[in-house]
């Protein structure tokens, strides 16, 4: 059975977030006022129906998706792109595999203890982020 992913989590560490937003081709001022940031994630998780919010006081993010639904993501939030999103449950793993312009673009959360790990993947480069559920 997957983990349930609701609740409120914090930002406690991020590795190689700057290299993530290059190689999606973020702009070097954006870039720069991402890496300051500590977003956190507020995670409401009904069946197969996940909402994931992303706050900072920059700018927030939100998909509201369906496991194993194929939808169009727009991420006018992030780098500005459409893609063709798909989500799945490897064991306890929520698996993220967007289509488009960025070869191997996705994600990963996981929950170890009350800890959420998500890694952020695309052409290449790797970026791991903890967050600590309050």
């Amino acid at each position: 059975m997957a983990p349930n992913l609701t609740g409120c989590w914090k930002m406690i560490s991020s590795d190689n977030f700057e290299e993530y937003l290059k190689a999606l081709d973020v702009n070097i001022a954006i870039r720069k006022i991402a890496t300051l940031l500590k977003p956190d994630k507020d995670i409401i998780h009904e069946g197969d129906r996940i909402i994931i919010k992303t706050l900072s006081t920059f700018k927030n993010y939100s998909m509201d998706f369906y496991v194993g639904q194929e939808f169009e993501e727009n991420l006018s939030g992030v780098d500005d792109r459409k893609c063709m999103t798909t989500i799945t449950w490897e064991g306890n793993k929520l698996v993220c595999v967007q289509k488009g312009e960025i070869e191997g673009r996705g994600w990963t959360h996981w929950v170890e203890g009350d800890e959420l790990h998500l890694e952020l993947r695309a052409a290449g480069v790797v970026c791991k982020q903890v967050f600590k559920k309050t």
